[in-house]
């Protein structure tokens, strides 16, 4: 072997095998790499009946700051929500920045504080204030791009991806080659392995030091699977950590991320609310997820969060009276449901992406008591779990297949029966199959009274039903 391949080989190897205390101590490779053992991602058990929800600092308060949000979070425990998902709380670069305030994902420093919501003091005393409330926190993590004042710029250009004039460029869509509008940031180019060291660096303090539970990572498919395998690698043996990635790309879920963004899905829920697909559709995208994902894998379920707002619509605006039927529907189906900033008390406008746009926070709204009895229907009833811990999923037959999506989840003697009507005029419809003999109640409402399945329901326009025993 000549010495240039040896290099390469001890590199590589030292990449992939050496543990946190060691390789990232600095940013060099050391010479002489561990013997190799076999990985095996767990997804963790606490996540097992789990709900997520998405916090907008900057708009979520008057005063958009770590401290002001803590005063929601007795509010949020209430709700019943688990785990705590902070969009970034990096600082933002200057250099391009788009609006007043830029954007959240345009990162100046991976292991600061974005100093509008306050500091790392600030920060670890929310951190702990939501693990007293037997909550989890959850990361934002931005490994695709940095902002264009990133210190990485001066000294590591080799980093970021550069066309032939050597200039460092704006993420690109490798389809077309065209860029995306992302201009507030700069590409990085993850051959090199270097930087593979660095961001798990980054990585690994805000585990070590600020003692989050795990990361929802931006763009993932976007960044090589190699990467996020390396990372979840060494920093599983500091602590157990929960990977969400905004993506759907099976491989990424074989070592490294625990649960999917469920994109297509939430693309045929607002396209069901327009009339413009049906139960038929619905149920050929679920068998392709089948086939695509692994049983141990969670899918993301939502009706809304940051993008969709900011960039598509309102719930009212996308789904119309529609949004409701899909929100219970999130809850039903396999995987962690989703609920955005300000969603539980009827969110109506559209929040500014690049400026400061505070959440109107109505008190007594309605929809905080409904999708309470949503988080509560999922904790409640063991076949609603996520993942392998949940039940078996199911599309039952009726007589109005065409217009009424009918499901069953089951585990063990849990059984939990979903109607719902995706059109916009009333349905009739009577389970043809399985269950008819059953007698079970409203998993909604929570009334004792005894509901026969061999009965004919009448849901009415954008209707459902949700029946448990």
């Amino acid at each position: 072997m000549n010495s240039r391949l040896l290099l390469v080989s001890t590199l590589l190897l030292g990449l992939l095998l050496l543990n946190p205390a060691s390789i990232f101590s600095q940013h060099q490779v050391k010479s002489q790499p561990k013997v190799a053992k076999a990985y095996i991602k767990n997804v963790p058990e606490w996540t097992k009946d789990m709900v997520i929800y998405e916090v907008n600092v900057r708009q979520y308060t008057k005063e958009g700051t770590f401290e002001a949000f803590s005063k929601h979070l007795p509010r949020l425990k209430e709700l019943g929500v688990d785990i705590i998902w902070f969009m970034p709380i990096h600082p933002i670069s200057k250099v391009k920045r788009k609006g007043g305030l830029g954007s959240y994902y345009s990162i100046a420093d991976y292991q600061g504080i974005n100093p509008e919501f306050g500091d790392k003091g600030d920060f670890k005393k929310l951190v702990d204030m939501i693990h007293d409330q037997d909550m989890k926190v959850m990361l934002d993590w931005v490994a695709n791009h940095t902002g264009w004042d990133h210190q990485w710029i001066t000294d590591h250009p080799e980093w970021y991806t550069q066309n032939d004039a050597g200039e460092i460029i704006d993420p690109t869509d490798p389809r077309t080659g065209k860029s995306w509008g992302w201009t507030d940031v700069a590409d990085l180019n993850y051959d090199n392995k270097n930087l593979h060291i660095a961001m798990v660096q980054d990585m690994i303090y805000w585990v070590k030091e600020m003692d989050v539970d795990g990361f929802r990572c931006d763009v993932a498919s976007e960044v090589p699977v190699e990467f996020w395998n390396m990372a979840r690698r060494e920093i599983d043996p500091i602590k157990e950590c929960f990977w969400l990635a905004e993506a759907e790309k099976p491989e990424l879920h074989d070592m490294a991320f625990d649960m999917a963004y469920a994109w297509e899905f939430h693309h045929i829920l607002n396209e069901l609310a327009k009339g413009e697909k049906t139960a038929a559709d619905l149920d050929e995208y679920m068998a392709k997820e089948k086939k695509n994902f692994s049983s141990d894998t969670y899918m993301l379920r939502f009706i809304t969060n940051h993008d969709e707002n900011t960039w598509n619509g309102t719930i009212k605006e996308r789904m119309g009276d529609a949004g409701d039927c899909l929100a219970v529907l999130t809850f039903v189906m396999p995987g962690m449901p989703l609920v955005y900033s300000g969603q539980e008390v009827g969110l109506n406008k559209r929040l500014e992406f690049f400026e400061k746009d505070q959440i109107n926070w109505v008190e007594d709204h309605p929809k905080e008591a409904f999708y309470q009895s949503l988080i509560q229907l999922k904790k409640g009833n063991p076949a609603l779990w996520n993942g392998e811990f949940g039940g078996r999923y199911e599309r039952l037959r009726s007589s109005n297949d065409e217009n009424v999506f009918a499901v069953s989840r089951v585990k063990g003697d849990n059984v939990v029966i979903g109607l719902f009507n995706f059109t916009n005029k009333e349905q009739k419809v009577k389970i043809s199959e399985g269950i008819t003999n059953d007698v079970m109640m409203d998993g909604i409402s929570r009334e004792k009274k005894g509901i026969r399945m061999d009965s004919e329901f009448t849901l009415p326009a954008f209707g459902y039903k949700v029946l448990v025993k």
